[in-house]
């Protein structure tokens, strides 16, 4: 979460009509000054400009991901992630949505009543049947869908013995 300071230096650089590169480097100023007292996070000073980039593009400030050709594809994604973010519900942005986050109880009232499947978010219901197979590897999720997880981790274990065994 950028200072408040740093945000009310950026909304005035907005107001005066700065390009949207200016306004982003008061959040990698911010990063900078955390990186010289030794605050956790970056260690480099690329890092620190990455770190205040994804922190301006956050926070509303209209800065553009990179194209193909200029970022490696997981800077694209993350930059692009970040952007889309800012742009929702951006501090800058002056309006903001409200989202209503679910859990527990009301994802699953979500999936059997239609009402209540329309009153919570869509990322909630999604996510809800998802987590239980996020951690798992996908051996483990074939082998949990036929039944034959036992079966699969019991042969592995017999080779493995006999490796040592020789």
């Amino acid at each position: 979460m950028p200072e408040k300071q740093t945000l009310q230096r950026a909304r005035q650089a907005k107001r005066t009509g700065k390009k949207p590169t200016t306004q982003a480097s008061e959040f990698v100023r911010e990063e900078m000054h955390h990186m010289k007292e030794g605050k956790h996070g970056p260690e480099s000073r690329q890092q620190a400009i990455a770190i205040g980039l994804s922190k301006a593009r956050r926070a509303g400030v209209d800065l553009k991901p990179p194209s193909a050709g200029q970022a490696s594809r997981k800077t694209r994604q993350s930059a692009r992630s970040a952007y889309r973010l800012g742009q929702e519900e951006g501090e800058l942005s002056g309006t903001k949505t409200s989202r209503r986050s679910t859990t527990g109880r009301e994802r699953a009232t979500a999936r059997k009543s239609t009402p209540a499947r329309k009153r919570t978010t869509t990322r909630g219901t999604k996510t809800g049947g998802r987590t239980a197979a996020a951690g798992r590897t996908g051996r483990a999720k074939t082998a949990s869908r036929k039944g034959t997880a036992r079966k699969g981790s019991s042969t592995s274990r017999s080779r493995s013995s006999s490796r040592t065994t020789k």
